[in-house]
């Protein structure tokens, strides 16, 4: 997956298209992202013991191809492809042929 966590990210699909935030996680198996104050749902909780119930609001995670990556000098949406060079291998923004 080209996309990590810590990532400055633009949602391209969804109910919260459009919005810009970072990554918290990337679940590499199921190719799923956790995007920080995207896609928050609420979450009803049972009474436990002494414990009250209580709604709570939870980000859930989105499908991967719902986001896009910034490039860091356009901040514009961008794909990435995968430059070696020095052994290294560096992430590069389509739009700007920049390292990200």
């Amino acid at each position: 997956m080209k996309i990590r966590s810590w990532d400055k990210v633009v949602v391209i699909a969804w109910k919260d298209k459009g919005k810009e935030w970072k990554i918290l996680s990337v679940d590499t198996k199921n190719n799923r992202v956790l995007v920080e104050n995207i896609n928050i749902v609420t979450k009803h909780i049972k009474k436990q013991g002494t414990t009250p119930g209580q709604i709570v609001k939870v980000e859930k995670s989105l499908d991967a191809s719902n986001v896009m990556i910034l490039c860091p000098t356009t901040s514009k949406p961008t794909r990435i492809w995968f430059k070696i060079e020095w052994n290294k291998k560096t992430r590069v923004s389509k739009k700007s042929g920049k390292n990200i």
